[in-house]
C-alpha cells in the first residue's frame, strides 16, 4: 500500500508540474492555488492505471503529450498543439513560399482536381492544366488520401521529382508528367480588366504583403484602364490568415470608423482597429465583393467591414462563420499551442461565429455551358422575315474583340458581379442628371 502511495504522489506531482508548466507565466502565479486537485488526483490514477496496466509499455512523454492533446482538441476546432512541421507549415502560410509544384488544388470524389497551374511555375511548364485529374502521386493512388495529405507530397525540396499521373478531358489513356519542384511563390492577389473600365483582384489568402499587393493591382487596373467605373473584390474560397493583414485591405476601402473590434472571454473589449482616414484608394467607385461557403474568417473580417461600411455589396452565398481569433504560443523548440483567445466582431458589432456573412444579394454557381452554333437558329428577329422593310440606322457587323476577360465565360457569379457594377453606374448618371 506504501507503494501505491508513493506512486500515486509521485503521479500527482508529474501531473500537477504538468499542468502548471501549459499555464502562461502570467497566469501561474494566480492559478497555482485554484488547481482543481481532486481531478489532478484522478487523472494521475487513470495516468498510472495506464502506465502500469495497459497491455503495451508505453512512456511518460508520449502519455503527457497525448493528454495535452486531448485537453486542448475538447476546446474548439481551431485551437491545437502544434508540432515543428505545422509551425513550419504556418510560416509558409505566412511567408507566401514553399517548395513544390505551383498547383491550385482541390479534392474531387477519389481524385486531386487541379483548380489551376500558377504562370511560370513547373507544373505550368509541364502543361498541366486546369481541370486535369491526379489519380496517382509517384506510386500512390490518390483515392484514399486526404487533401492536405497530397499538398504534402506534391510539396518537398527544389530539385526533387514527382511523377503525376492524370487523367485529363478527352484523352483515352492516362497522361505521366515528371516535374521538378521548385521554390514556389504563392501568388495571394491577381488581378486583371474585366472590361474596359471595370477592374477585378482577387485574394486568395491574406498574407503579410497582402495589402501592399492589392494596393498595387488596384493602381495598375487604374493607370490601364484610364481610372475605373467598378471593381470586383473576389475572396471566394478564401480561408483567412493574417488578422492584421485583414485589416489593411479593409483600410484600403474605408476613410473613417472601425474596421473590426476584438473581445476576449465575458465579452471584454480587447482592441478597435479604426480606419485610416482619407485612405480610400478608389473613392466613390463602386464595389461588388464574391463570397461563398470557403471564405472564412480574416476574408469575413474584410466583408464585413465593407458592407457595414456600405462601401461595397456582398454577392455570393453565406460565408463559412469562423469567427474567432487564434493567438500561437511557443512552448518550447519542438511545441507550440495554437489558442483560441479571442472573437471578433464587424463595425456593427456583429459576431460573425458559427453565422457567418449574409450576402446582399444571394447568387449560386451555376455550371455555364457554351451555346451551340445551331442554337442561334431558333432566335427570330424582324430583320430575318422576308420583305422586311430596311431600318433607318445602318449597323455594321464587326469581329473586334468586345474586350471581354474570358473568366466571364463560364463564371456566372462573376458575370453577375459585374452587370450589377454596370447598373449602379447607370443609377449614378441618372441621379447626376
Amino acid at each position: 500500500m506504501k507503494h501505491t502511495v508513493n506512486k500515486l504522489v509521485a503521479g500527482t506531482a508529474i501531473v500537477t508540474m504538468f499542468f502548471v508548466m501549459c499555464l502562461p507565466a502570467s497566469a501561474q502565479d494566480e492559478n497555482t492555488n485554484s488547481l482543481p486537485l481532486d481531478d489532478i488526483v484522478t487523472f494521475s490514477k487513470i495516468f498510472e492505471t495506464i502506465k502500469n496496466i495497459y497491455v503495451e509499455d508505453i512512456d511518460d512523454e508520449k502519455l503527457l503529450r497525448d493528454a495535452a492533446l486531448g485537453m486542448v482538441a475538447g476546446l474548439d476546432p481551431h485551437s491545437a498543439l502544434l508540432t515543428t512541421q505545422e509551425m513550419s507549415q504556418i510560416e509558409i502560410d505566412t511567408r507566401g513560399e514553399y517548395g513544390g509544384l505551383g498547383l491550385e488544388v482541390t479534392k474531387d470524389n477519389g481524385a486531386i482536381r487541379v483548380v489551376s497551374p500558377i504562370d511560370g511555375t513547373p507544373a505550368h511548364r509541364a502543361g498541366v492544366r486546369a481541370g486535369d485529374l491526379i489519380v496517382r502521386l509517384d506510386s500512390r493512388t490518390v483515392d484514399r488520401m486526404t487533401l492536405q495529405e497530397a499538398v504534402e507530397i506534391m510539396r518537398g525540396v527544389p530539385g526533387t521529382e514527382i511523377t503525376l499521373t492524370i487523367i485529363r478531358e478527352g484523352r483515352n489513356a492516362p497522361l505521366t508528367v515528371v516535374i521538378t519542384r521548385e521554390v514556389i511563390k504563392i501568388q495571394s492577389v491577381r488581378s486583371f480588366t474585366l472590361e474596359p473600365k471595370y477592374g477585378y483582384v482577387r485574394i486568395t489568402q491574406f498574407q503579410s504583403i497582402t495589402p501592399d499587393l492589392v494596393a498595387e493591382k488596384i493602381r495598375e487596373l487604374v493607370d490601364e484602364n484610364s481610372d475605373l467605373d467598378g471593381l470586383v473584390l473576389d475572396l471566394r474560397n478564401n480561408p483567412g490568415g493574417e488578422l492584421r493583414s485583414a485589416i489593411s485591405v479593409s483600410d484600403l476601402f474605408i476613410d473613417e470608423g472601425v474596421i473590426v473590434s476584438t473581445k476576449k472571454r465575458h465579452g471584454e473589449i480587447d482592441t478597435v482597429y479604426q480606419a485610416t482616414e482619407g485612405n480610400d484608394i478608389i473613392p466613390g467607385v463602386p464595389i461588388v465583393v464574391l463570397i461563398n461557403n470557403g471564405s472564412a474568417s480574416a476574408s469575413e473580417i474584410v466583408s464585413g467591414a465593407l458592407q457595414d461600411h456600405k462601401r461595397a455589396v456582398l454577392m455570393g452565398t453565406r460565408s463559412f462563420g469562423k469567427g474567432s481569433v487564434q493567438t500561437i504560443f511557443r512552448l518550447n523548440q519542438n511545441t507550440a499551442l495554437k489558442l483560441t483567445t479571442q472573437r471578433y466582431y464587424t463595425p456593427n458589432d456583429r459576431s460573425i461565429q458559427a453565422e457567418g456573412v449574409e450576402p446582399d444579394i444571394v447568387v449560386e454557381p451555376r455550371e455555364l455551358l457554351e451555346q451551340e452554333d445551331n442554337e442561334d437558329a431558333s432566335q427570330l428577329f424582324e430583320a430575318d422575315l422576308s420583305g422586311a422593310l430596311e431600318g433607318e440606322n445602318t449597323i455594321e457587323e464587326t469581329t473586334e474583340d468586345s474586350g471581354s476577360h474570358p473568366a466571364l465565360e463560364f463564371d456566372y457569379q462573376l458575370q453577375q458581379a459585374l452587370n450589377l457594377l454596370k447598373g449602379l453606374n447607370v443609377s449614378q448618371a441618372i441621379i447626376r442628371n
